[in-house]
């Protein structure tokens, strides 16, 4: 599938063995990244803090199998040369190069692994759909399918890879993105657009609920396509990042489904956005959605306990789309036919849309269901 690959300046490699991999994509570029609001931020995202301001970068390099997370000072070194590592295969300056890790927290570094796999990895570098498939595989940890997106705007393109399957929950996951762009875009003007896509994709994601130590969002503008309009970069980063988004969701630890919440009818956005977020993080909606039991309620009460005002003998609330879309509460009044919201319930991607009819506010969240597998899977993760 292509993504990055197709976007002009863009090369890309990784490999895998067994639970470790890693992955490197050269390109050189203004640079913007986003990482996670949790408190134990990993070393990874704490060296990249300080070196993405200087708003450029040459290339990333990346792991997975080793989350450098909750490992001190050690860890913050073992981040500084991974970077130098990277560095001296590419034969670039190491404070121009990117670095990001996942997999399990509280572990050390294999720097001898990473050294041998960085210099595997670095000759098979390459502008093509194989460069990176490879790298796209190489980031996956409980993730089932790779994770692709390419927007093809009027003269220039955005496409992303990314990771994650679980402890996904808004305001980032354990996630992993890594977009590039051929627009030519400035450091600052490229911040507030990652800024704003990312709050409208990856921070409405919710799988489980817990925030990861390790997500970050990478965005590297190459400039090969010249300057672009401003609002058509913006919406196609903004797509960009809800493919990947989507995706993440979709593949959620034991996830059988996609779970979409839309809002529309709220105060503002925000509190639109909170409201859809509530309800795709609930565990009775999820086990519901799982079961494809059309207990609906969960959704309202959900929705009620958003921290949105809101009038409950107002709001509307339907299930499904196009053939299948099915009324459940009109204006507070149960119009409710339980037979066609089962069969609404039985596909791969379960909507709901919820009318609060309390403002203009709109916005969309995604989830997935919850199953025995995503016990199995977290239940035994390190063993």
């Amino acid at each position: 599938m292509r993504s990055i690959c197709a976007v002009r300046g863009v090369e890309a490699a990784g490999m895998k063995e067994g639970k470790y991999g890693l992955a490197v994509i050269r390109a050189s570029g203004t640079a913007a990244a986003t990482s996670t609001s949790n408190l134990v931020a990993a070393a990874p995202v704490l060296l990249m803090r300080e070196a993405i301001k200087a708003g450029r970068l040459d290339a990333i390099v990346v792991n997975s199998g080793c989350a450098n997370a909750y490992t001190g000072e050690r860890g913050l070194a073992d981040a500084a040369e991974m970077r130098r590592i990277a560095g001296a295969s590419l034969g670039l300056e190491p404070e121009r190069i990117g670095v990001a890790s996942t997999g399990v927290i509280g572990r050390y570094l294999d720097l001898d692994l990473i050294g041998r796999q960085c210099a595997e990895v670095v000759p098979h570098l390459a502008h093509s759909e194989e460069g990176e498939t490879a790298a796209a595989r190489s980031i996956m940890t409980t993730d089932l399918a790779e994770k692709h997106a390419l927007v093809e705007a009027d003269g220039f393109t955005v496409a992303g890879i990314c990771k994650g399957s679980g402890m996904i929950a808004p305001n980032m996951g354990t996630m992993l993105a890594f977009i590039y762009t051929d627009a030519e875009i400035g450091a600052e003007d490229l911040r507030a657009s990652l800024r704003s896509a990312v709050r409208r994709s990856f921070n409405r994601v919710v799988v489980d609920g817990d925030e990861s130590t390790n997500d970050s969002a990478f965005c590297t503008a190459t400039g090969e396509a010249g300057p672009v309009p401003r609002a058509a970069f913006d919406a196609a980063l903004e797509a960009c990042c809800i493919s990947l988004a989507k995706q993440i969701a979709a593949d959620g630890e034991g996830a059988t489904k996609l779970l979409e919440v839309q809002v529309v009818g709220a105060p503002d956005e925000a509190a639109a956005e909170a409201v859809a977020r509530t309800v795709v993080a609930s565990p009775l909606v999820k086990t519901a959605v799982y079961g494809e039991d059309p207990n609906w309620g969960r959704v309202i009460a959900a929705a009620g306990r958003a921290g949105v005002g809101f009038d409950p003998d107002l709001v509307s609330l339907t299930i499904g789309e196009g053939p299948t879309l099915t009324e459940l509460v009109r204006d507070g009044t149960i119009v409710s036919d339980l037979v066609r919201a089962k069969e609404a319930m039985h596909g791969k991607r379960v909507v709901f849309s919820l009318d609060l009819a309390a403002g203009e506010g709109s916005a969309v969240a995604w989830g997935c269901d919850l199953t025995e597998n995503y016990v199995e899977i977290n239940g035994k993760y390190t063993t």
